[in-house]
């Protein structure tokens, strides 16, 4: 096998995200659900025999030590393969979303390397490499829709009943990092447990970084009023800006404001490249 194109790495979103404490390290504890949708950026990937890793940017500039980069690079040193490889990334995912499109293609890059370069990891040698590149790319690589609990570490797969969402990106973007470190942000929400969570899976819970978020970027709320206009109960994704809500049978919402990115987006059952990584020995 030589190359592997058109491969898929789809975004997530928090359908709720409560903050429910802290460690002594700093880390926030936390308690959320991640769900696959259908946003996805296209990737391709070519081997290279000279060792070199190389990515060709098609649609949107991304920064040269991205995580796509890092995460070949860092299987690469793992495995000691001589193979490089040739990364083209078709983005569609927004940055600074609250979506995980970094971390998703991230993910992506280590299972289609992992099957490329002949390496037949298990998920769980792949795993540490993915936890020390941030703290999304580890559901991504499980492939399947989660609770998630601790610092994002704790992942339970779930079934969902299949739905459609209106998500909507303002122009402007949020550095998560700025979120979590305002004291406005609410700290101590009451642990949940997945049978409340199951009564009510599009309903349930609330986002604790959604109002930081509103105060920090207006866009936010005037998205969220955008989306309230059409009857709908939206709320945001991860740190945002990113907003989302369930649309019943029978809503039509065509375009949104502002030249605001939109799609209406189905829920995924599973992960595209779900069963790359081989199976535990």
């Amino acid at each position: 096998m030589r190359s592997l194109h058109n491969v898929l790495a789809p975004a997530k979103l928090n359908l709720f995200l409560h903050i429910t404490g802290r460690r002594d390290d700093g880390y926030h504890l936390l308690q959320s659900v991640f769900m696959l949708i259908d946003w996805c950026d296209t990737m391709h990937f070519d081997v290279r025999d000279n060792g070199l890793i190389e990515r060709e940017d098609i649609n949107v500039a991304l920064p040269a030590d991205d995580l796509v980069m890092r995460a070949a690079q860092s299987l690469q040193r793992a495995s000691g393969t001589p193979l490089g490889a040739h990364i083209a990334i078709e983005k569609h995912i927004p940055a600074q979303a609250g979506m995980g499109g970094g971390s998703s293609d991230a993910a992506t890059t280590l299972l289609a390397l992992n099957r490329l370069w002949g390496l037949n990891w298990p998920l769980s040698k792949l795993m540490p490499l993915g936890l020390a590149l941030g703290a999304d790319v580890p559901f991504f690589l499980c492939g399947h829709n989660a609770w998630v609990e601790g610092i994002g570490e704790k992942m339970t797969p779930i079934e969902l009943p299949f739905a459609r969402f209106a998500v909507v990106k303002p122009n402007a973007g949020l550095e998560t990092a700025k979120i979590f470190r305002s004291s406005e942000l609410q700290r101590a929400t009451e642990t949940a447990t997945m049978p409340v969570f199951a009564v009510n899976h599009y309903g349930f819970g609330h986002n604790d970084l959604q109002p930081v978020a509103q105060a920090l970027c207006p866009e936010i709320t005037e998205a969220l009023q955008w989306l309230g206009s059409f009857g709908l109960s939206p709320r945001m994704t991860g740190s945002g800006s990113a907003v989302f809500a369930k649309l019943p049978d029978g809503v039509l919402i065509d375009s949104a404001p502002h030249d605001w990115q939109m799609r209406i987006c189905s829920n995924m059952a599973v992960h595209p490249q779900a069963g790359w990584a081989a199976s535990e020995s």
